[in-house]
């Protein structure tokens, strides 16, 4: 099969880390850079391996619809508004990387079967993308009350699009608990830690299971089970400790180290964003010839 035209709009950090990324893959071709600012260093990283680049973001796709059919979205959650209305017009598959949540929240293990045919698909966030499976994988064994994280990361690993989304990516994030992981109730905390030398992700899962269902062994079982799915894409990411459980409380601590592809290994919080991403790419070039652009 040839490889599916696929295009990046935000030249920071999640941008230039999906490039080394995308041009590592065998299904996907990367051929276009889109940003605002020409002088950044991902737009002249882009310039220098041979992209199409725009500097003025995704508009200058209208001119060339032919160069992309999927594009990853790395800008904010209000720039993706627009961002969205240019790809809808343009009939092209939409892969969100900002808190917006305009289309399906998607995270590979859990539910990126049930969402091929989508036109825009939100990745969640980092917490989401690291925290959600297990609250899956606990929700499968025994209904989830209330599911509750806590995502800690380098604040050197949090760039201006990060700090900007806080709200959006605590809302975000919650909202997934829910829909995509199970929970009855979610909640989303983020806190970024400026310890040198610089911390891993980090993540606590807290989880209040219904009453009479604890079932341990089972539930340390699935967990196990998606840790292992997620590991396919994201090497670094593992458990700290087995699953601790007190009455009808379940706690999970993960650990998420980066590849180090662009980014520092202590940035798992963006390494897992884009190798999520990717990978949901990937699902979307194997179905995109059989199913429509919403």
């Amino acid at each position: 099969m040839s490889k599916v035209k696929v295009g990046i709009i935000g030249s920071g950090n999640i941008g230039s880390d999906l490039m080394v990324k995308l041009r590592k893959s065998e299904t996907l071709e990367l051929t276009t850079m889109m940003g605002i600012d020409a002088t950044s260093r991902g737009m002249q990283h882009a310039k220098e391996i041979g992209l199409t680049v725009f500097d003025n973001g995704v508009d200058g796709l209208l001119d060339n619809p032919d160069l992309v059919d999927i594009i990853f979205d790395a800008t904010s959650a209000k720039a993706h508004l627009h961002n969205a209305e240019i790809a809808k017009k343009l009939g092209k598959k939409m892969l969100d990387l900002t808190p917006a949540a305009i289309g399906p929240s998607v995270v590979p293990p859990v539910n990126i079967e049930e969402h091929l045919d989508a036109g825009n698909i939100n990745m969640i966030t980092c917490g989401g993308q690291a925290t959600i499976p297990i609250i899956h994988a606990i929700n499968e064994v025994a209904p989830v009350e209330y599911g509750e994280i806590v995502a800690t990361i380098s604040s050197k690993s949090a760039g201006p699009g990060t700090r900007a989304n806080i709200d959006e990516f605590t809302e975000t994030t919650a909202k997934g608990i829910e829909e995509v992981g199970g929970a009855k109730r979610g909640k989303a905390i983020i806190i970024l830690n400026p310890a040198e030398p610089p911390i891993m992700m980090r993540d606590t899962v807290y989880a209040i299971v219904e009453e009479g269902s604890m079932a341990e062994e089972k539930i340390t079982a699935s967990v196990r089970k998606m840790v292992a799915k997620v590991q396919e894409y994201v090497p670094g990411y593992k458990l700290r400790t087995e699953p601790i459980f007190d009455g009808n409380h379940v706690t999970v601590f993960i650990e998420v180290e980066g590849a180090g592809h662009y980014l520092p290994k202590y940035a798992g919080n963006l390494d897992i964003m884009t190798s999520a991403a990717v990978k949901v790419a990937e699902e979307l070039a194997t179905s995109l010839p059989k199913v429509a652009v919403n």
